[in-house]
């Protein structure tokens, strides 16, 4: 469980640590992936659950409570993701993670919550997320418990994805926009974890610079080995740039393209780069000779084949496919 919260959260932290009685029972943290909402959550878990908080509402890691929740075993927390398995049948064989929170997991919950809380007028948090995982009879069974909700149960609600959510979840929780970091603050954040490059690297994460940590991937490192590919536009070798780009997996190549083609299409309609601002005059010499109507299309194909980017058949192949559009947007 993640006990901290970071430099551009610490006022919001306040407000909703302190908050008391005040507090809505159902929080939903919406926001950009990378920016630490689930870390905002985790943290105000441990903080409402630890019998000794500090000042700032920070849990004591000392504490009975702290030593469960950081054993997993805390009486009074539940955390459920579509990887939770608690509800599901045992003597079936996992062949792959599960996408979705389902509906068992939400009756799991519903038994969880008729128990009384383990400490005396102690406080319960249930945390989920994301929480656009959830199929539709998941979010109908969460539906009743938010309507009419257990006393001191504290609901901490984490998603990326707000528009996918049902409009009936949104209207039972309050909802808490998350606040980004600004190029300052990101950029101090990432040179206090001694990232390299960090003014390079908070640019390619498109200002949610948690994802660098998350993906453990030099990603300034691989650019300069795919971009001098990717920059000879329609005389790329496909071969060479393919076996660059596959060494971390098809879905990294793609989000690699995506935002190659992005910074391309800025570059056309003469706009601000979003993640490759040191590449501006090479965007600029090669978005000249660009075919738009095709650069749509490559970026449509993109997001169909993002769709399957973790099936390990063929995608030596499938990339192959992806670089001949990429050479044939230049005419």
């Amino acid at each position: 469980m993640i006990n901290n919260v970071y430099p551009w959260q610490e006022s919001l932290f306040a407000h909703w640590v302190h908050a008391g009685e005040g507090r809505h029972h159902a929080l939903l943290f919406h926001g950009k992936t990378g920016i630490g909402k689930l870390a905002f959550a985790q943290t105000l878990a441990a903080g409402l659950l630890c019998s000794q908080p500090q000042a700032n509402g920070i849990a004591c890691g000392q504490c009975q409570s702290c030593h469960w929740l950081a054993e997993g075993a805390h009486p009074d927390f539940r955390e459920i993701t579509p990887e939770d398995d608690d509800a599901a049948d045992s003597s079936k064989k996992k062949t792959r993670k599960r996408q979705q929170i389902v509906i068992d997991q939400i009756r799991a919950l519903h038994d969880y919550l008729a128990l009384t809380s383990h400490q005396v007028g102690g406080m319960r948090v249930v945390l989920i997320h994301p929480l656009e995982a959830m199929n539709v009879a998941a979010s109908n069974a969460l539906l009743k418990l938010l309507e009419e909700p257990p006393q001191r149960t504290q609901f901490l609600l984490v998603s990326h994805q707000r528009q996918a959510l049902l409009p009936t979840i949104l209207s039972r929780c309050m909802q808490v926009d998350m606040p980004v970091p600004s190029h300052a603050q990101g950029l101090q954040w990432l040179q206090a974890q001694s990232v390299a490059q960090a003014d390079w690297v908070w640019h390619y994460s498109g200002g949610a610079p948690t994802t660098v940590l998350q993906d453990d991937l030099d990603w300034h490192g691989w650019y300069q080995q795919w971009s001098p590919h990717l920059t000879r536009g329609a005389a790329m070798d496909i071969a060479l740039a393919g076996g660059v780009l596959i060494k971390q997996g098809m879905a990294a190549a793609i989000q690699v393209l995506q935002k190659w083609l992005l910074d391309l299409w800025l570059s056309r309609h003469q706009l601000p780069l979003r993640y490759h601002p040191d590449a501006a005059a090479t965007l600029q010499t090669l978005a000249a000779k660009l075919e738009l109507s095709r650069l749509l299309a490559f970026q449509q194909q993109l997001n169909r084949f993002k769709m399957t980017a973790q099936h390990p058949l063929n995608q030596e192949l499938q990339l192959e496919q992806l670089l001949l559009q990429y050479k044939k947007m230049f005419g």
